[in-house]
């Protein structure tokens, strides 16, 4: 009711003001907008959107210190990107839009938000690490810690590090280490400083866990870095020989003290290698030998090898190794290895006798003697050893030492020989019979002889003495002077022929025994001889068989025997005397194939006589018969040997021969008469390519111009001996350095001739820079893979052009840094460029400058900061202009350009980029982020500790220059009244950050006192910290309004408190739908039978907007009443009283108080409208029906349905600046705010689009139904609803919904007051 007199009283001074320029208005979200970084330059950023209720021509504009950031486009408000946004450089930050419509100009401050994008990869804070660990870390440890860092923030700043590669690149140290979270490399295995690496290099890399960039989910990843880990031997490995086996020898005499080997250990801890000492542990001769410290083994006692015969002459020993300091186990380390030494023998004893048999002997000294006893038969054979000797020579040294020599001495030695007669260490020794003619019984019954033994070097002799009994025998029998006779007689000699006579046997017994007798014993050439049995006379058997050439030499026995029937034979060698009786035989016949030049004729005649050798008879002669090609062959006229006098030519045979050679060699004896034999030799020499090429130049020399493709050279020609085709046809071939760039094609000129052409290959063309000459080597060749070759030197001199480009020198691209804030002046920098043309000009132009943020371009910021001229120098030219803060990074694209470059080719070189870091001072201060949000504190539900308050705020600096820290400086309380109160302590502040922003989180201390009305103003400090230069700082205040119990609500319900409780969110949301603020429930309790009525349970609530201004009990009840969705929620959720629970009783007087005032106010307002309708004589009448009507029409509009058809007059469809668009004016130009009881109410009146007409119906329907609706009489007031019990309501919502099913009709409703109803 009081907004209705409100509206009223207002109306006249609104209307007198309609007449004035309305100034535009922007729409109430043209505060603050948010901005993708990664959003393209020149993309469409935003629109600028305002309202002009005098409907002029608008024009938008942006100003401010960061406008450069954006174009507007100044007609329809259209923004665009002109620099890219980063959000790590500047995430926030303010401009000023403006829009005018030619009469006012309206401007605000628009706060930009930068939305964060992954555009940034992770970071290394080193890129150069190492590190040393102990072989014997445990598994799990940690090996070192890397840390990277991304500037991005949430998932596009989290860091995953990885580990790409580990060197050396071995199956054992591929799962080596592993890499945590936080950059720990964990080790995985264990390690081992001999057996696997002393040295690991792993390879890691960082990336971030993904990020939105440029419209899709992107990771970006780290450049490599190396870890380098060295791994420390430490004392775990025993020490080791170096060899697996000793062997020495040392002599029997070795003095004390003589080194005989030395041993060597290393400890197996190649790192440490500690120190070693020797020792001898255990030996199979304890005392013979020592060891020194160094490990040199020495003899230590006097050897004698002779104790050592069962032990093979060796001595083991045990020899330990041990360490010199204690092992990580705190022992020392030790191994041992066994040592053979093996002790050599010296002449130090002599041979000595024993009576025993070898193999039973034991050469005891009792087993020594020097005297023996043996017999033996007269006239025994030589080599019959005597028998009963038993007799061992022994010498216990060894090798040459125990050699010795035995001989006999005495009487009778000449009748006897020893054997051995040389023997080593031990023998057995005989007596053999020599002379048997001497071992006569009749002349001698005992001998006797000394066999003496003498060592071979050291000619010591032992004697001992052999008495030798004889035994007597018949032993005389026939004797031949000769025990052979070799006898002549020539082949074919007369049967009969007297072949010797003279040949007789002699017996020195007489009688009976002395009488011999003669035969021929059977064998070969009996049947050919014969011999009288009285005189002994051998003749010729039979002459015919006696023939030379098949058997020369007869061997006979000829048999003498006694009387005693011993006999005796000699044997008869009879050669039968050759005659010239049998011509020369040739073996085989010659056929020779031999290649020419390289082949050779090497055969020899085979040729046999059958006459006796050696004599004229066999003896042949060889000789070569003339001929055409006898000359060019030699015949050895004794062996027969046939060879070619020199190379043989094909070429210098007649070609009707065929290649063949035919000679004839004639062999013949030197007998009486002379007899011969002829035979044909037929050689065949084969054709080869013995020819080679040969050039008709020694050399060749072309010129030849660069950038020409596939030109003929120059030609070659070469000519071959050869007469064959097959083998003087010719090819060429191309070498050398460069020869790929050439062909040569092969051509027959004529016989014997042939020509190579030289070109270049079609697609190729030589370039003078890259090489000026080519020296070519020509091969000339013919098909014969096995053939030589000729060649000769071809020169292809390149003519130059000037066509290369020129080339910058990217050494002189390096990097440079550049201190911002006019730090420094002058030249930074000097761009070299170099150009292998030899008459090139070159000049440096400066192409493009890139001005870069932390990666993104941002324009030309930096484009005058930099100059470069032509001699490459790069001179800072705006020093003071440099600001790090706006481009941390200057490229200068620049090129070189040669002036005297051919113009078919390209003058200029490939674009160059010099980096130019900006580096950061400390320049700016901190600011504050604009606070969104206003705080509130509600002092009977905030508790100690709990967060109430916070701020935001950002430093361009980096590094320490941009690290903020918050603190609280001042706060005061100021009271509803103005009184300003400090109060100390009640409140604290932390800092924290995130993607470069810092927050400052204020938390309440101590409780506060909730009977206190007013704000807290608390005044926040934030100082960077730079490591150098004074801190900066910014401040800000805060206000902090409070919520006293005053503004405590109570809401009564239906239900219990626990059906309440359960269904507490859709309450809250109902009542923050209807009030638009926000619920801070108190409690909730149940109401006590006494006082109950309807409700059952309550709920106390505060409802604070965001301003920090709070509901009181009016204001809640008609918020609630003006949103009906809202209101019949609560309603099925329990509602039944808004209020305080002792104000309830009271409610229904005032409610009829006040519709009597209403009353009487509508007939006031009625004389004011009458008033005021004649005041306006201004406007139009026909306007105000039209209005009107436009109004009346609205109410018939459907719910939830939206035309699709242009607008008429009665529709819902109105602009945003609140006009039908029907009658294009605003509706303050109607003069109806009278009618207006509040803002819902204007925006029922200017706005429908909560309601809806279905067109598909006739008007006329639409009118019916409107009359059935009037007929049911006005709605019920919302608050009446509320008084009048849950069930009412539920009764009327019941009704329309069978009124709903009963007809297809469209219903109507419009929460908005009808003009008859006002």
């Amino acid at each position: 009711m009081a907004q209705l007199w409100l509206s009223c009283f207002l109306l006249p001074v609104l209307m007198e003001s309609v007449t004035a320029n309305v100034a535009p208005k922007f729409l109430p979200n043209m505060t603050v907008v948010t901005l993708p970084e990664d959003l393209p330059v020149g993309a469409e950023a935003f629109w600028l959107v305002a309202t002009d209720q005098d409907n002029d021509p608008l024009t938008y504009g942006i100003s401010g210190y960061y406008a450069y950031f954006f174009s507007v486009t100044t007609d329809s408000g259209k923004v665009r990107l002109e620099i890219s946004l980063d959000y790590e450089t500047k995430y926030w930050f303010s401009i000023n839009i403006s829009v005018s419509d030619g009469h006012n100009l309206v401007q605000r401050e628009m706060q930009v938000i930068v939305d964060d994008r992954n555009d940034n990869a992770p970071v290394f804070q080193n890129t150069a690490f190492s590190t040393s660990i102990s072989e014997t870390l445990p598994v799990g440890s940690v090996v070192f810690s890397v840390l990277a860092e991304d500037s991005d923030t949430g998932s596009a700043g989290a860091v995953v590090y990885s580990i790409e590669k580990v060197i050396p690149s071995t199956g054992d140290s591929e799962h080596l280490f592993r890499i945590l979270a936080n950059g720990s490399i964990i080790l995985n295995g264990s390690l081992s400083y001999n057996n696997k690496s002393a040295f690991y290099q792993l390879e890691l890399k960082a990336c971030d866990s993904g990020g939105m960039y440029n419209g899709s989910h992107v990771i970006q990843c780290s450049s490599p870095v190396f870890l380098s880990i060295s791994v420390v031997d430490q004392a775990d490995l025993d020490p080791q020989f170096v060899r697996e086996f000793y062997s020495a020898s040392v002599a029997e005499d070795a003095k004390e003290g003589t080194s005989v080997l030395k041993v060597e250990a290393v400890d197996g801890d190649r790192g440490i290698n500690d120190p070693v000492v020797y020792s001898i542990t255990n030996s199979t001769r304890p005392g013979w030998f020592d060891i020194t410290a160094d490990g040199v083994i020495r003899v230590f006692a006097p050897l004698d090898r002779e104790q050592l015969l069962e032990e093979d002459e060796e001595v083991q020993l045990q020899v330990t190794a041990t360490e010199s300091h204690p092992n990580i186990f705190g022992q020392k380390a030790k191994v041992s290895t066994w040592v053979t030494l093996k002790v050599l023998d010296i002449n130090d004893h002599k041979p000595e006798f024993y009576n025993c048999s070898l193999a039973a002997c034991t050469f005891t000294p009792q087993e020594a003697c020097i005297n023996f006893t043996g017999y033996v038969d007269e006239h025994a054979s030589a080599h019959i050893p005597i028998d009963g000797l038993t007799m061992v020579v022994y010498d216990p040294d060894k090798g040459r030492n125990g050699t010795f020599l035995l001989s006999l001495g005495g009487p009778d030695a000449d009748a006897f020989s020893v054997s051995p007669e040389r023997a080593a260490g031990s023998a057995d020794v005989q007596v053999l019979v020599r002379a048997s003619a001497l071992v006569d019984y009749e002349q001698q019954m005992v001998m006797v002889v000394q066999v003496m033994a003498k060592d071979s070097f050291s000619q010591n002799v032992s004697i001992a003495t052999v008495t030798i009994h004889l035994t007597d025998t018949n032993d005389h029998r026939p004797t031949f002077p000769q025990s052979v006779y070799i006898l002549t007689v020539p082949e074919h000699s007369a049967t009969g022929s007297v072949v010797t006579s003279s040949i007789h046997a002699t017996d020195p017994d007489t009688g009976e025994w002395g009488r011999i007798t003669y035969s021929l014993l059977p064998g070969n050439g009996a049947d050919l001889f014969e011999v009288d049995p009285v005189s002994g006379t051998v003749t010729v058997k039979n002459s015919e068989l006696l023939d030379r050439e098949t058997q020369a030499v007869y061997y006979l026995t000829l048999q003498a025997t006694d009387g005693g029937n011993q006999s005796t034979s000699t044997v008869l060698q009879i050669h039968l005397q050759d005659i010239n009786d049998n011509a020369p035989v040739v073996s085989g016949s010659y056929n020779i194939f031999v290649q020419e030049e390289e082949g050779n004729v090497s055969v020899t005649i085979q040729a046999y006589d059958n006459d006796e050798q050696g004599t004229n008879n066999s003896h042949l002669l060889f000789s070569l018969l003339p001929g055409p090609y006898s000359h060019n062959f030699s015949l050895d006229p004794d062996t027969g040997f046939l060879r070619n006098q020199g190379p043989l030519d094909r070429e210098a045979i007649d070609s009707a021969l065929g290649g063949r050679i035919v000679l004839t060699v004639c062999v013949s004896d030197h007998g009486v008469p002379v007899l011969s034999t002829e035979v044909n030799v037929t050689i065949t020499v084969e054709d080869i390519n013995d020819n080679l090429p040969i050039f008709n130049l020694s050399h060749y020399t072309f010129w030849v111009n660069e950038r020409d493709p596939g030109v003929l050279v120059g030609n070659v020609e070469a000519w071959d001996a050869d007469q064959t085709e097959v083998n003087n046809r010719i090819s060429f071939r191309l070498s050398g350095s460069g020869a790929n760039s050439f062909m040569i094609q092969s051509f027959v000129l004529g016989s014997r001739w042939a020509e190579g052409r030289i070109r270049l290959s079609p697609d190729l063309a030589l370039d003078y820079e890259a090489q000026a000459s080519y020296n070519l080597t020509v091969s000339a060749e013919n098909p014969d893979p096995h053939g030589g070759e000729a060649v000769v030197e071809a020169f292809v001199f390149v003519k130059d052009v000037n066509d290369e480009p020129p080339t910058l020198d990217l050494s002189s691209l390096r990097g440079i840094h550049v201190a911002e804030n006019g730090s420094q002046h002058g030249e930074v920098a000097e761009v070299v460029a170099w150009d292998v043309d030899t008459e090139a000009q070159l000049q440096i132009q400066l192409m493009n400058v890139i001005c870069t943020k932390d990666g993104v371009d941002v324009g030309s910021l930096c484009h005058g900061w930099f100059s470069v001229v032509a001699n490459g120098s790069v001179y800072i030219n705006q020093s003071e202009a440099i600001d790090y803060e706006t481009c941390d990074l200057v490229t200068l694209v620049v090129r070189a350009w040669d002036l005297t470059t051919d113009p078919r080719f390209q003058p200029y070189s490939n674009n160059g980029s010099l980096p130019i870091t900006i580096e950061d001072v400390n320049d700016n201060a901190p600011y504050f982020l604009p606070v969104m949000k206003t705080f509130v504190i509600i002092p009977e539900l905030v508790m100690s500790g709990q967060q109430v308050a916070s701020v935001q705020a950002r430093d361009d600096d980096s590094g320490n220059n941009g690290a903020i820290q918050f603190s609280i400086l001042q706060v005061d309380f100021i009271s509803k009244d103005g009184a300003v109160t400090p109060f100390q302590g009640f409140f604290k502040i932390s800092t924290s950050s995130e993607a470069n922003v810092f927050t400052g989180n204020i938390e309440l201390v101590t409780s506060l006192d909730s009977t206190l009305q007013g704000t807290y103003q608390v005044t926040v400090q934030a100082q960077d910290r730079p490591s150098v230069s004074p801190a900066q700082e910014a401040k800000i205040t805060l206000n902090l309004f409070t919520v006293d119990q005053s503004y405590r609500v109570r809401l009564q319900f239906s239900t219990p408190k626990e059906e309440v409780g359960a269904s507490i969110t859709k309450i809250k949301d109902a009542l923050t739908q209807a009030t638009r603020t926000t619920v801070y429930v108190v409690n909730i309790h149940d109401i006590d039978s006494v006082s109950r009525a309807r409700a059952h349970s309550y709920l106390d609530a505060y409802f604070v907007f965001s301003n920090g201004s709070a509901l009181t009990l009016n204001e809640l009840s008609v918020m609630i009443r003006n949103d009906q969705d809202a209101l019949t929620q609560l309603l099925q959720l329990g509602l039944v009283v808004v209020g305080f629970q002792e104000s309830q009783e009271s409610d229904l007087p005032n409610l009829l108080i006040t519709v009597v005032i209403a009353l009487g106010v509508a007939l006031l307002l009625a004389l004011v409208i009458m008033t005021v309708a004649l005041v306006c004589l201004r406007k139009s009448y026909h306007r105000k029906i039209w209005a009107m009507k436009a109004a009346k029409e609205a109410r018939k509009t459907a719910a939830g349905v939206m035309p699709s058809v242009s607008a008429i007059p009665g529709t819902n469809m109105y602009n945003s600046e609140r006009a039908n668009p029907m009658l294009n004016l605003p509706t303050d130009d109607l003069g109806l705010e009278y009618l207006c009881s509040g803002d819902s109410d204007y925006l029922s009146l200017n706005s429908l689009d909560e309601n809806s007409v279905d067109l598909d119906k006739s008007h006329q329907e639409i009118k019916q139904k409107e009359l059935q609706h009037s007929q049911q009489g006005p709605a019920p007031e919302p608050l009446s609803v509320v008084l009048s019990g849950r069930q009412a309501g539920a009764e009327t919502q019941q009704q329309q919904q069978q009124q709903q099913q009963q007809q297809q009709e469209p219903s109507f409703t419009n929460a908005g007051p009808h003009i008859t109803e006002l």
